[in-house]
C-alpha cells in the first residue's frame, strides 16, 4: 500500500478539524511516544492542541515513506495561547518543526513517535 496519499489525507483530516474521521487513519489502540493510547485519547490530544492553537495547520515540509513507516518534518507557523510546551508564548506568533515518525498497520497509524523543536520556540521568545 502506498502510504503517502493516506498520510496526506490524514493531515487534511487534521487541518479540516474532521476529528470524527480520525478512525479512518488511526487504529482504535495505538502507542504514542511509548504510551498506550486509545483512539479517543489521541483524538482528545489533537482537539486540545487545536483549542490551545486555533490557527494550527499541519504542513508536511519533508515526507519519507518506507514500507509501513512514515517520517515527516511537520512545519508550524502559529499563535499558541498561554503556554506551549511549558513556554509562555501568550499569543505570540512562533514557527517550529515537529519531527514525527509513524508505523502503519493495515493502512492505519499504529505507533507515533513525536519530537517538537521547543528550542526554536524558546529562541523566538527572547530572554
Amino acid at each position: 500500500m502506498d502510504l503517502e496519499p493516506v498520510y496526506r489525507a490524514y493531515l487534511d483530516c487534521l487541518n479540516e478539524r474532521a476529528f470524527d474521521r480520525l478512525g479512518d487513519y488511526v487504529h482504535d489502540a495505538l502507542a504514542y511516544n511509548g504510551a498506550a493510547f486509545t483512539l479517543d485519547d489521541y483524538r482528545a490530544l489533537l482537539v486540545g492542541d487545536v483549542a490551545a492553537i486555533p490557527d494550527l495547520r499541519f504542513v508536511a515540509d519533508l515526507l519519507v515513506v518506507d514500507g509501513e513507516h512514515v517520517a515527516c518534518r511537520l512545519w508550524f507557523d502559529c499563535t499558541p495561547r498561554g503556554t506551549f510546551q511549558g513556554l509562555a508564548v501568550d499569543g505570540r506568533r512562533v514557527a517550529f518543526a515537529e519531527h514525527v515518525f509513524y508505523r502503519f498497520r493495515e493502512g492505519r497509524i499504529a505507533q507515533v513517535w513525536s519530537v517538537i523543536d521547543t528550542d526554536a520556540v524558546r529562541g523566538q521568545l527572547g530572554p
